[in-house]
């Protein structure tokens, strides 16, 4: 995963936070739960991404352990 789209997905979660405690502060339940949405969003292309890398590693390191060159 690129820089770019962890920063984006932590600002995603980030403004989502932010949003949910304005809802709840304006007792707005409406923004409260968009806030959520948003943080949730955030989090789950966060982790997905992680599990990719992850993923990646895992290839990588089998390739080196049985000589693969591609």
């Amino acid at each position: 995963m690129s820089v770019f789209d962890k920063a984006k997905h932590g600002a995603q979660e980030l403004a989502g936070k932010a949003k949910e405690a304005l809802g709840r502060a304006t007792d707005n339940e409406e923004v409260e739960n968009s806030g959520k949405k948003d943080k949730l969003s955030g989090q789950v292309k966060k982790t997905g991404e992680d599990a990719k890398d992850r993923a990646a590693g895992a290839v990588d390191d089998a390739k080196k352990k049985f000589g693969g060159n591609d």
